[in-house]
């Protein structure tokens, strides 16, 4: 390859950049309307807008990458995570227009993507299971009946998607059939298709996972274990490598079934097999992530191997550049610096970042997709940087970690950075002898944290701009007092005005995805009476008092912050 298209966005479009050069490869970069002054678009070799609009309509649109690809000579395409990665005809696509794939074979994506087949693909080559549905099912109903006869709790699960959307944990009877639902919505909208299947779910299990790479010339390699247990609304937060407090013969079963899953499938490139870990021991295979993982960097900071460089050379059809599981070199943690706020239930908190002071020093690597001034958008994911920490044991990496954390700033919007160095400390990660996470600790059992202030954006000395010419994108810096000179009136800020007495109100800019009650329903305080999603996740939004609901937004409506949703009175 010579020139790589990346087909995504913020901190893993210029991962995947900084790996390309590396590797002697030029790199195109795309950006919708909302990312237009974003970081990767200006980091690219050449970079190409996508319009406006939706993922739907920009980063999710296949035929207009290809047109990109096209005008810009790219002769390689790499999706880097969520979007299209692990969409089996975008894959095709590229193929197709006789381009090279970096990722995994299109029929490959196909069976693995169907989590129902890589269950059984799992079972045949002796993978440890619990029980699950025998494929997708047709209705809430189903899902009841399933719940029914294996009992509780059960996992509702996306059956071709992955990274905690359209997965739901339902641990009692008369929640199920609306959280099958709710999954069924989310997978529609993360992945285009809304099919969903049911299975045991361990109770308090932890998340471990094995990073594998494999070639055209039949190598597997099983990089090392890390765990991900640390996870708010089933999307990771914390991740570390290698898998801490796991016996020989565990981490054994793991890398095993694993790197049989994979030859099973015929797999070739970067791919993460997950599993669930119970307390008591019992592992349960959970499914095959077709792409490159966010928290790759802590296995690459454990075994010297660079994960994206490896894509690249498999690509060209290259062999592996390692031999065998190296043996892990100290012991790394990755922060996901996600713009939410931990003390709000970690809602989502688009904006401007007005300050953004990275640490730095021994251990300590950032990858960012974000600097101050830097816009979050509300339509996609809320992930900012990723903060990764190693040190030659887990207690060193640990010490690093809180160091790291107290010297990191940010300013503008909320993040997770409070619940970050409150968890650093916490005995229930930190003791010596033990893991006390799992999957729904943070809900459970972690506590609460104080809601962090908003702070209003305030303008730079420099406005970052750009223009297109044929659709390609060329980058400009004018000082702020240049453009005052030419004396645009500004418009005039938008009043806030109080919410009523008894207003439920958007409590961050998203689309009202559904109401739970109708016009003129009794509702009681603290019921949950509709579905807000915001950053590709869904916020559940609670009725303030007791009384009778005026519903004022419609379902699919775009609401900003702070809008009259209904009114209880």
């Amino acid at each position: 390859m010579k020139k790589l298209l990346i087909a995504n966005r913020g901190e893993i479009a210029i991962r995947i950049m900084r790996a390309a050069k590396d590797y002697g490869v030029a790199t195109v970069a795309v950006y919708s309307d909302a990312d237009a002054a974003s970081l990767h678009a200006g980091l690219a070799d050449e970079a190409y807008g996508l319009g406006p609009g939706r993922p739907a309509a920009t980063y999710l649109d296949i035929e207009k990458l290809l047109d990109v690809a096209r005008r810009s000579g790219a002769d390689a395409v790499h999706p880097g995570y969520g979007f299209l990665s692990e969409r089996a005809e975008f894959a095709q696509a590229v193929v197709d227009a006789g381009l090279s794939w970096v990722g995994p074979r299109p029929q490959v994506i196909t069976m693995l993507g169907d989590k129902v087949e890589a269950r059984r693909i799992a079972e045949k080559v002796g993978a440890p299971l619990v029980k699950g549905s025998d494929g997708p099912l047709e209705s809430a109903a189903e899902a009841m009946a399933f719940a029914r006869e294996v009992g509780l709790p059960v996992a509702i699960k996306a059956a071709f998607g992955g990274g905690g959307r359209g997965l739901k944990v339902a641990h009692r009877l008369e929640e199920v059939g609306e959280l099958f639902e709710s999954a069924v919505r989310e997978a529609t909208e993360a992945f285009g298709r809304g099919e969903c299947y049911v299975e045991q779910f361990l109770q308090k299990p932890r998340h471990i996972e094995a990073q594998i790479i494999a070639d055209t010339h039949g190598n597997i390699v099983v990089l090392g274990t890390r765990d991900c247990s640390l996870q708010r609304r089933n999307q990771k937060l914390v991740e570390e490598a290698p898998a801490p407090f796991l016996t020989g013969d565990q981490r054994q079963r793991i890398h095993d079934a694993a790197r049989a899953i994979c030859a099973g499938a015929g797999y070739t490139s970067a791919g993460t097999v997950e599993f669930l870990l119970s307390q008591d021991g019992v592992i349960s295979f959970l499914e095959v992530n077709t792409r490159l993982q966010v928290e790759h960097p802590v296995t690459e900071e454990t075994t010297g191997v660079d994960i994206v460089v490896e894509q690249l050379r498999i690509a060209d059809g290259l062999p592996l550049s390692v031999g065998e599981t190296p043996a892990p070199r100290g012991h790394a943690f990755e922060f996901r610096i996600n713009a939410e706020d931990p003390g709000r239930g970690f809602l989502p908190t688009p904006g401007r970042v007005t300050r953004f002071r990275p640490p730095s020093g021994p251990g300590v690597r950032l990858d960012s997709g974000v600097e101050a001034g830097s816009e979050i958008p509300a339509i996609y994911d809320s992930l900012m940087a990723k903060l990764i920490v190693s040190g030659p044991t887990r207690e060193q990496a640990l010490v690093r970690a809180r160091r790291a954390l107290a010297e990191f700033r940010i300013e503008g919007v909320a993040s997770v950075l409070p619940f970050h160095r409150a968890v650093a400390e916490h005995p229930a990660f930190t003791a010596p002898d033990g893991f006390g996470v799992f999957t729904n600790w943070i809900e459970t059992e972690f506590g609460e944290l104080p809601a962090e202030a908003r702070v209003e954006p305030v303008e730079s000395g420099l406005v970052r701009s750009f223009v297109e010419i044929d659709g390609k994108r060329y980058r400009l810096g004018l000082p702020s007092a240049l453009l005052a000179s030419v004396n645009v009136p500004e418009a005039a800020p938008a009043a806030q005005p109080r919410a009523r007495a008894g207003a439920i109100t958007a409590p961050v800019p998203g689309t009202l995805q559904k109401w739970l009650v109708a016009d003129g329903d009794e509702v009681a305080e603290g019921d949950v009476v509709a579905v807000l999603e915001a950053m590709k996740m869904e916020t559940r939004i609670s009725a303030p008092k007791s009384g009778r609901i005026s519903l004022q937004a419609q379902p699919g409506a775009l609401v900003e912050l702070g809008a009259e949703l209904a009114v209880v009175g």
